[in-house]
């Protein structure tokens, strides 16, 4: 599943000219991975996936992500909208009893991405 948002932010400490205002038409993927498919053949329903993905990135778009609470104190970089990202589809994915992992890719261009994937359950750092 993808999304996309447009989104500025600036990043604080040694990244040239990153430090500086600047904005990202970003991309947005998640997807599952588990053990076997059910009896349906699906891991997760697909429509429910995207529905999430798709409401987790609305509040981002044309924002400053550095004004944004859920960044305060934290660096935007790309690993960092990922983890917030799986945060929010991982506790709208809590009954998908099928899928055991997920996985955010965020692309800030087509050279640039970062990724953060987690069990669906129990600790939710990245393995």
């Amino acid at each position: 599943m993808r999304a996309t948002f447009e989104a500025a932010h600036r990043l604080r400490g040694d990244f040239g000219s990153a430090t500086r205002l600047h904005g990202h038409t970003y991309q947005v993927e998640a997807a599952v991975r588990g053990p076997a498919v059910g009896p349906d053949g699906t891991l997760v329903d697909v429509g429910l996936l995207q529905r999430l993905l798709e409401a987790s990135a609305a509040p981002l778009h044309h924002q400053d992500l550095d004004a944004l609470e859920a960044f305060r104190g934290q660096n935007t970089t790309a690993e960092g909208v990922a983890h917030h990202l799986f945060a929010i589809l991982r506790a709208g994915l809590a009954e998908a009893e099928r899928a055991a992992t997920l996985r955010v890719t965020v692309w800030e261009s087509p050279s640039v991405y970062a990724a953060y994937e987690g069990p669906l359950r129990g600790d939710d750092h990245a393995p």
